[in-house]
């Protein structure tokens, strides 16, 4: 039976040979634990120096969701809430870990999966203009993610609005920095390291999806929520005894640009496939990234499915459905050429 080729989500393989190659060579060297090896300080200082910001904190973090559970705990006090847009991570996609952790996620519906400045005053305004308020939780952290769910990304113009209601509202700023490579590499996308970490009080930079074998660098922007968060990483079961594997793999990422040659090529990947899919007479949503949806009938979904993996999101009618199709920093373009002459001979039999 022949092999499926996967195109359902952008962390099917390990990590890129160059990390692997380094955890070899640094195999059986001796250092100290928990992130305090001369790897981990190294990558820090890089990212530091990558972002223009030289007081930020960075914590390196195993995944994606040990990260936004340990962050937004640590940023709240117990009566606060974080708020999303409906389709945020933390909202649909983390088994309630924000809420198993003591705090309410108040989603709100967004545009094209992005949170709106207005949508944050209205948030704030309609708690602190309630006269029962205290009986409700209190909205003190927006979080959002780079690129969204759906694909979308945020402009630099975006990103300071909500900076702006923020410090009008007394609110924390937090950006899912998971995709992070494969939005800064979008045609359409003016931010980069400098402009996140002037706007947010805290981001990640994403590994599991970007290369790494797993982790995601938290970077701390606001001094005021840096004191005692290594001890909220170690009581939330974050704290990796053998932290250096995460040092060295954001080193190798960051320090001669491979993190960003990663995410260029997963998004060259990603529009050829949908300057194909839509030459052959499918229907797409918006996405400028590595993340596409295409809208499907149920036969060419079955068709698909015999040879790709792929992730099925919704049905929008009697007879369509919506997947999504992701290419990632190990995609080969053969694989794209393959699924589009597929694609494309589904189309033309049904």
């Amino acid at each position: 039976m022949q092999q499926k080729i996967h195109f359902e989500c952008d962390y099917t393989e390990g990590a890129h040979p160059k990390i692997l190659k380094r955890f070899m060579e640094t195999n059986m060297e001796q250092t100290v634990g928990y992130g305090e090896d001369p790897y981990c300080q190294k990558a820090a200082e890089l990212i530091r120096g990558l972002c223009k910001k030289g007081e930020a904190a960075v914590h390196f973090l195993v995944g994606g969701t040990q990260a936004n559970l340990t962050v937004i705990s640590a940023l709240l006090r117990p009566h606060q809430a974080a708020v999303c847009v409906e389709t945020g991570h933390i909202n649909v996609h983390e088994t309630g870990a924000i809420e198993a952790v003591g705090h309410k996620v108040i989603s709100v519906s967004g545009k094209n999966g992005k949170l709106t400045a207005e949508d944050v005053e209205r948030v704030y305004r309609l708690h602190w203009e309630d006269a029962t308020h205290e009986h409700m939780p209190q909205p003190k952290l927006v979080y959002i993610s780079n690129p969204t769910e759906i694909g979308t990304i945020y402009t630099k113009a975006e990103l300071e609005a909500l900076r702006a209601v923020c410090d009008r509202c007394g609110l924390y700023l937090f950006l899912d920095g998971a995709r992070l490579g494969y939005g800064l590499a979008a045609e359409d996308n003016d931010l980069d390291l400098e402009s996140i970490a002037a706007n947010c009080d805290v981001f990640y930079i994403g590994g599991t999806k970007m290369g790494a074998l797993f982790g995601e660098a938290v970077v701390i922007c606001n001094p005021e929520l840096q004191e005692d968060f290594r001890y909220l990483i170690k009581q939330k079961g974050g704290m990796l005894a053998k932290g250096r594997l995460l040092g060295i793999q954001f080193l190798e990422l960051l320090q001669d640009g491979l993190y960003f040659d990663l995410g260029e090529h997963a998004v060259k990947l990603a529009q050829k496939l949908r300057e194909g899919l839509l030459n052959a007479g499918y229907k797409m949503q918006d996405s400028t990234t590595n993340q596409q949806f295409v809208i499907v009938s149920d036969e060419e979904l079955k068709k698909i499915e015999e040879k790709y993996c792929v992730s099925y999101i919704e049905r929008i009618g009697e007879d369509q459905n919506v997947i999504r199709i992701c290419t990632s920093w190990a995609t080969t373009e053969e694989n794209v050429e393959q699924f589009l002459r597929d694609a494309e001979q589904i189309k033309k039999a049904l």
